[in-house]
C-alpha cells in the first residue's frame, strides 16, 4: 500500500482480496526470509548498542550523585540518545535488509526479477555495487534514529513509572506490563515515523537509474514529487496494518528482552 500509487487500493482489505485472488496466498509471504534471517541481528544490534549507552550514562549518573541507584534511573534525554545511537548502529544493517525485503514483496509473481534473497543481493550489487545494495540508506538512518529514540524513550519511561509508584525493582516488573508497555512504545515508534517509512520504501523500490525508471532524484525530492502527485494520504497509506501488527511484535520484543536479562543477570 506505501509503494501503490494513488487509487490502487481502496484500503486494507482490497489490497488483501486483490493479493489474494492475483497470487495467491504465498504472495502474504514474498520477501519474508530477508527480515527472518536479519531481524536476529538488528535486535541484537539495537539492544547491544542501547544497554552500552545507558551503561554509560548511569556511570556518569552515578559519578555526578544523581540517578537513584547506581544512578541507573536516566532522564528522557539520556534514554532518547542511547535509543538514537541504537538505532543508527541497527541502520547498517536493517536498511540493506528492508531494501531486499521490499524488492522482494513488490515485485511480479508472473516474471519475478529475483528468485530470492541472495540472487536479488547479487544482482544488484553487479550492476550498481554498494550504493545500489545500500539504496535508501540515508532515510532509513532518519528513520532509525527518529523513531528508535522516542520507541525506547517510550517504554523506559512507563518503566520507570512503574517502579516509581509500586516500588518494585526492574527485574520485578510483570510480564503483562512489559508487552503493554512495549505495544505502547510500538505505538508511539510509528506515530512519529510512518511518513518517514512511507518515503523509505519509495525510495527503496524506485529505479536504480534514469534507464531503469528512476522516479526520485533524493529522500526530498521524493517527498515534493508524492506531496505535489498525491498529497497528504499518500504520507499514512497503510497505517492501519501497521497498527495492526504493532503491538503484537513490539510488545513481544521487549518482553523477550526482560526475560533475557533476567536470564543473563542470574548468571
Amino acid at each position: 500500500m506505501q509503494t501503490s500509487s494513488k487509487g490502487t487500493y481502496t484500503g486494507m482489505m482490497h489490497c488483501a482480496t486483490g493479493i489474494l485472488r492475483n497470487e495467491g496466498p504465498l504472495a502474504f509471504y514474498k520477501g519474508t526470509l530477508t527480515p527472518l534471517l536479519g531481524i536476529g541481528v538488528c535486535v541484537s544490534i539495537q539492544f547491544g548498542a542501547l544497554e552500552s549507552t545507558k551503561r554509560f550514562f548511569a556511570a556518569r549518573n552515578l559519578a555526578n550523585g544523581i540517578g537513584g541507584e547506581g544512578g541507573k534511573t536516566l532522564t528522557g534525554g539520556q534514554v532518547f540518545t542511547a535509543g538514537v545511537l541504537a538505532g543508527l548502529a541497527n541502520g547498517f544493517v536493517s536498511g540493506p535488509v528492508e531494501h531486499i525485503r521490499i524488492r522482494l514483496q513488490t515485485q511480479s509473481s508472473v516474471k519475478p526479477e529475483y528468485n530470492g534473497p541472495l540472487h536479488a543481493i547479487k544482482k544488484i550489487y553487479a550492476a550498481h555495487g554498494i550504493p545500489g545494495v545500500f539504496k535508501g540508506q540515508g532515510v532509513t538512518f532518519a528513520r532509525e534514529a527518529v523513531g528508535y529514540g522516542v520507541y525506547f524513550m517510550t517504554y523506559e519511561k512507563l518503566v520507570q513509572r512503574e517502579m516509581a509508584q509500586t516500588g518494585i525493582k526492574r527485574e520485578q516488573l510483570s510480564p503483562l506490563k512489559a508487552v503493554l508497555y512495549g505495544a505502547a512504545a510500538g505505538y508511539a515508534l510509528w506515530a512519529v515515523i510512518y511518513p518517514i517509512d512511507m518515503i523509505k520504501s519509495r525510495m527503496q523500490t524506485d529505479g536504480f537509474s534514469a534507464v531503469t525508471g528512476q522516479k526520485y532524484k533524493s529522500s526530498i525530492d521524493c517527498v515534493r514529487k508524492v506531496w505535489r502527485t498525491e498529497g497528504l494520504p499518500a504520507f499514512t497509506r497503510g497505517l492501519t496494518p501497521t497498527l495492526i501488527r504493532s503491538p503484537f511484535a513490539n510488545g513481544a520484543t521487549f518482553l523477550g528482552f526482560e526475560m533475557a536479562s533476567r536470564v543473563l543477570n542470574s548468571w
